[in-house]
């Protein structure tokens, strides 16, 4: 029988091997079509391409935005006020995962909404947003496997 903490690292541990999954798709994929790279201009915008994959609010939200965040808040009491094996483990995960929610919640779920609203931005700011929003993502990206690998160390321990 499982206790209720170790339900919620295990849901934890899933659902960042998940996001680190879906960001590399994302990444690979979803952005490439979001953000076209123009020889002279750099980067725009395809709005049209935004509008139709609408990922944030097709896939995320459900996946990610709301259960990640949720499961990021539960495991930072559980592991605060525990102190058995692999506890520091998943405080650090959990830490971590923090700073990406913050992140997301701050910077990159506002930037890609002002981006899918920038037509009347010059074109020059627009390549910028998103060069500024692509580099930044690849941490992001990081920062959820690195909190990944290191839950999993935590339920190798639990």
């Amino acid at each position: 029988m499982h206790t209720i903490p170790e339900i919620l690292l295990w849901l934890f541990t899933i659902n960042l091997g998940i996001s680190v999954g879906a960001g590399i798709y994302e990444k690979r994929i979803v952005l490439p079509i979001w953000f076209i790279k123009s020889p002279g201009i750099g980067y725009r915008v395809n709005i049209q391409g935004m509008l139709e994959i609408d990922s944030g609010r097709k896939f995320w939200a459900g996946v990610n935005t709301v259960p990640l965040t949720l499961l990021t808040i539960a495991s930072l009491i559980i592991s605060v006020r525990s102190n058995g094996t692999g506890y520091h483990w998943w405080l650090m995960a959990s830490l971590i995962t923090l700073i990406e929610r913050v992140a997301t919640f701050s910077y990159f779920i506002p930037a890609a909404l002002n981006l899918s609203r920038s037509e009347n931005l010059p074109e020059k700011k627009i390549s910028n947003l998103i060069s500024s929003w692509l580099f930044l993502n690849h941490f992001r990206i990081l920062f959820t496997l690195g909190a990944w690998i290191i839950a999993l160390k935590a339920l190798s321990l639990s």
